[in-house]
């Protein structure tokens, strides 16, 4: 047989990465299908600062250990690798390093491995200080991050067997809530950067100046699973556009409900104590202006600490569970991917912003013992901006499986982005997941951007005002791959 290859039209802003298979058999006839995971420890040492918050604080517990989890599917043809990572946000450097390690010792290409984190808010950073700036050394936990993810690459490889994979979706839409929301209260729109936006993120629960949603949510959970030829769980990869839940208390370090959802996904499939153990993955979707927090809802249940991650992982695992009764096996199935880097242009503060922000730019020391002002956080920020290159180039990729098809983003991106993605992709079922080979910020819509709120401010969002239209259009242009037929 020939190596498959990938042929796509022209695209001007970017040159594709198109790579023949490595993983080719001979005989037609020979068609095996193979899957194996693994999980791969990647708790950081206590001490670490703990970031999500507006200020970083020191992990002074582990309440659950944190994991790079990895699901590696072979067609004989080609090879695909998934490494789900909790952790808020990993930059484009950290993954490239542990890519560059696969290859060494696999053989398997960059484009052909999707990794991305989880974005718990309860986890210390392997993020470096710019979003824009790629860190030339790695520090210590960077390197030991990449290293894991590596590992786990390479054992899911060992552990892989004849398999079945089946995919298929549901929906939870009682936990998915826009948090942006057009208000009626000047007072709750004004932002760090001198400017009045149009809608707030966050408002008060209940209050009266609510007016409504600025956005769409998207409920859907789309999911992946693998099982042994004899139907034995495997793994099963899912996708939830929900940002993290929280609720956890300070200094303590949580995968929060992706990790939750982790363990009741491996009960419901009665899967527990089994060798291989089986994987059980959730990765984000597209949750950059989404939570579980329902503002409209003047008087809301109050949890106790890690009550409502494990409420939701709970729903989550049930719904999936539910789904999975229904789900068609198949024996085989094509496989492709590819991927891109996409040129943006790095946004620049308006001289408005400069004067606003000037006497704590001027201030010999931003940092205090107490809380910072948020004008004293973005007057970091956009120094920061000042000292970054003018242009960036942020990774893209898909994968095919069969006609399902998943698109790959390195931004915290708005809920529109993943349903446009679904709504125009080729593929017969399309998801999204988010904060993948990178980790550049927020990523709104071109609209949601002239609403301003936290998620367009600069500092929060650092590209190109337009970025997510292209990134769509060159995800489009992925998904368009053929994928070798049956």
């Amino acid at each position: 047989m020939k190596p498959s290859t990938f042929v796509f039209s022209a695209v001007a802003v970017a040159a594709f990465l198109i790579l023949p298979s490595r993983f080719t058999h001979a005989d037609e006839s020979d068609k095996v299908f193979l899957a194996g995971a693994s999980t791969s420890n990647i708790t950081p040492p206590l001490g670490d600062s703990i970031v999500g918050n507006w200020e970083p604080i020191p992990a002074t517990n582990v309440h659950d250990e944190l994991h790079a989890r990895c699901l590696v599917l072979d067609n004989g043809q080609d090879r695909l690798a998934f490494v789900i990572c909790d952790n808020v946000g990993i930059p484009a450097e950290v993954f490239d390093a542990a890519k560059e390690q696969v290859l060494a010792a696999t053989g398997m290409p960059a484009s052909h491995v999707l990794m991305a984190s989880t974005h718990t808010h309860s986890a210390t950073s392997a993020r470096g200080s710019s979003k824009t700036i790629r860190t030339k050394e790695l520090n210590d936990y960077q390197k030991f991050v990449a290293h894991r993810i590596s590992d786990g690459v390479r054992r899911a490889i060992a552990n892989m067997e004849p398999a079945r994979i089946g995919w298929g979706r549901t929906e939870e839409p009682s936990e998915v809530f826009n948090r942006r929301w057009h208000v009626n209260n000047v007072a709750l729109l004004n932002n760090p950067l001198g400017g009045v936006d149009q809608v707030r993120m966050n408002p008060p629960r209940g209050h009266e100046a609510l007016d409504r949603p600025a956005g769409p949510t998207d409920p859907e959970i789309c999911f992946i699973s693998v099982q042994s030829t004899d139907g034995r769980p495997i793994a099963l990869l899912a996708n939830y556009s929900l940002h993290y839940v929280g609720g956890v208390p300070n200094g303590d370090i949580s995968a929060d409900y992706f990790g939750y959802f982790a363990n009741k996904i491996e009960k419901k499939l009665n899967a527990s104590e089994q060798t291989p153990p089986f994987v059980g993955i959730l990765s984000n979707g597209t949750s950059g202006d989404i939570n579980n927090n329902n503002y409209a809802d003047k008087n809301p249940k109050k949890y106790k600490s890690y009550e409502k991650m494990a409420e939701v992982a709970e729903k989550v695992a049930s719904r999936v569970a539910e789904a999975h009764n229904d789900l068609t096996f198949h024996d085989w199935v094509p496989l492709a991917a590819a991927s891109t880097n996409l040129p943006l242009k790095v946004r620049q503060p308006t001289p408005e912003m400069l004067e606003h922000l000037k006497p704590y730019m001027e201030a010999k020391d931003t940092k205090s013992d107490g809380p910072r002002k948020k004008e004293q956080i973005y007057a970091g920020r956009i120094a920061n901006i000042l000292e970054s290159p003018k242009q960036i180039e942020v990774p893209l990729q898909a994968f095919r499986i069969g006609d399902l098809g998943i698109s790959a983003i390195p931004f915290e991106a708005f809920a529109e982005i993943g349903l446009e993605l679904k709504d125009r992709s080729p593929t017969g079922e399309t998801f999204t997941i988010e904060l993948a080979n990178g980790s550049f910020g927020y990523l709104p819509t071109p609209y949601q951007h002239r609403l301003g709120g936290y998620e367009t401010w600069l500092g929060t969002n650092s590209v190109e005002l337009k970025a997510s239209d292209k990134i769509i259009a060159s995800l489009l242009k992925l998904l368009e791959q053929p994928t070798t037929k049956n």
